[in-house]
């Protein structure tokens, strides 16, 4: 098999096809599944150092610290999630019937649906292919994964991967361009996830319609970081800074902007810039722990945004703007774009309208929290909310005025490695969830099943309506 070989439009339907009269067949039950994830979890540790490679080839650089953290931790960390809690996920749960019904009994049973199908996006490549994926097999599918086009190394290691692990008729891999992405939505999949821009999220579903296939989506938007007056300003610095710069920015729940209680903005600048100093160094274009922008497209759109900002003459603060003028040749090559800061843009500018998805930070002042709760609001509701405070009427206010697809307080990102917490947006942000049960709950169907006994309540629904039944109506009569 050529692994890096993309995948007709033809193709895309057979192999589908073949996948589902696999898993009609022979539908994994609970010891193939757990057999199938702990050959993936083997696998996938001894092929790190490939994967590794593969990203840092199609990111032109990225940090090694954030590839093992980002993709091989939270990969890994998923699969024994659901390998520890498979048996109890798969288990039929006792539901209570009521009088009314007795003395028949209920359960809640969570069958595998077929086959699923999943879009990754470029930014974790591997991490959002693979963690829905464990859900998918936990839950009894067959899967059908569409890995990005641009991280080509880095799909055609997944698709390695996956072939060593599964047989074809259970695990199979597509690639290709958007073409292909767009006839792969189109196909007629039990249940597709797609995990991407917002106004790509609008073309799937849409896509996805014709055939009633159940949707999830894992979109964006502009996470804030709201950072209240009673939080010290240097721990705030620094964990924004993280949740910010990491991958250089290009995190779905990447912090997007900042607000900052008025009389303290300058002091969060100046910590911000003084946390950057620190992580990348006076000379940062050599350090191994800035990674570059994907491609040309991102870099340039990036580039616009801080145009925008100077033609409108807000202040953009480039800490590294010295070192970007002595290698503007290498920056310009390996798309390393510098860090910076935008200063109170104003809400029609390009960094406030779009998700930024890059290594730009908006940092705006507020006068008192509810001026920055309705700015948050006056926007699409985000993936993420980062309130910082150690008041908890404070952050109680923030949370039940303020709705976001999922929240970390006093940190950023770290509700993502949460596996027991659901993921998943709201709105222009999503659709749905995954991770840990609630990833095996999306791609499963709940059955609900009612058991009848020897004597049932449907004996006496016939007339003449005697006994039981007729008392119960006599009492509702009156």
């Amino acid at each position: 098999m050529d692994i890096t070989a993309d995948t007709t439009p033809q193709e895309l339907a057979a192999t589908r096809e073949r996948l589902r009269v696999a898993w009609q067949a022979h539908k994994p039950d609970l010891a193939q599944r757990r057999r199938d994830l702990s050959r993936l979890r083997d696998a996938f540790r001894a092929a790190v150092p490939a994967m590794d490679a593969a990203i840092r080839a199609d990111f032109g650089h990225r940090s090694k610290h954030e590839n093992l953290i980002s993709e091989a931790m939270v990969t890994l960390t998923e699969i024994d999630h659901a390998l520890r809690h498979l048996r109890r996920w798969t288990r039929p749960q006792r539901v209570a019937v009521g009088w009314k019904l007795w003395p028949a009994s209920a359960e809640l049973r969570h069958e595998p649906v077929g086959v699923v199908g999943i879009i990754a996006p470029w930014n974790y490549p591997v991490n959002l292919a693979l963690v829905p994926l464990v859900s998918a097999i936990a839950a009894g599918n067959h899967v059908y994964l569409k890995p990005s086009e641009h991280t080509p190394r880095t799909s055609a290691w997944l698709r390695q991967l996956l072939a060593d692990v599964f047989p074809t008729d259970r695990v199979a891999v597509a690639l290709g361009d958007s073409e292909v992405g767009a006839a792969f939505a189109a196909l007629p999949f039990d249940h597709l996830l797609f995990t991407g821009s917002t106004a790509v999220g609008r073309k799937v579903m849409a896509t996805a319609a014709p055939n009633l296939t159940p949707v999830t989506l894992e979109l964006g938007g502009k996470a804030p970081a709201v950072v209240c007056a009673d939080f010290p300003i240097g721990t705030a610095a620094a964990r924004i800074a993280t949740g910010k710069w990491f991958n250089a920015g290009q995190t779905c729940i990447g912090v997007d902007y900042v607000l900052v209680d008025a009389a303290r903005r300058d002091a969060l600048v100046h910590a911000l810039v003084h946390e950057l100093r620190q992580r990348y160094g006076p000379d940062f274009v050599h350090t191994d722990a800035y990674t570059r922008v994907i491609n040309e497209s991102q870099f340039r759109r990036l580039q616009g945004y801080l145009a925008d900002a100077r033609e409108r003459g807000h202040t953009v603060i480039e800490p590294f703007a010295d070192a970007a003028h002595r290698h503007a040749a290498l920056i310009e090559d390996e798309h390393l774009f510098p860090p910076a800061l935008v200063i109170e843009p104003a809400a029609d500018s390009d960094v406030m309208r779009h998700e930024i998805f890059g290594p730009i930070l908006p940092v705006l002042s507020y006068q008192n929290l509810d001026e920055a709760i309705a700015r948050i609001n006056a926007l699409e509701r985000p993936l993420a909310l980062y309130p910082f405070s150690n008041d908890q009427r404070r952050i109680d206010h923030i949370l039940a005025n303020a709705l976001a697809g999922g929240v970390t307080v006093n940190d950023t990102l770290l509700h993502f490695g949460a596996h027991s917490l659901p993921f998943g947006g709201i709105g222009a942000s999503g659709i749905g969830a995954i991770h840990g049960r609630h990833g095996f709950e999306t791609f499963s169907k709940a059955l609900p099943v009612l058991r009848q006994r020897r004597f049932a309540a449907s004996d006496w629904l016939k007339p003449p309506y005697r006994g039981p039944i007729d008392r119960m109506i006599r009492w509702l009569s009156k």
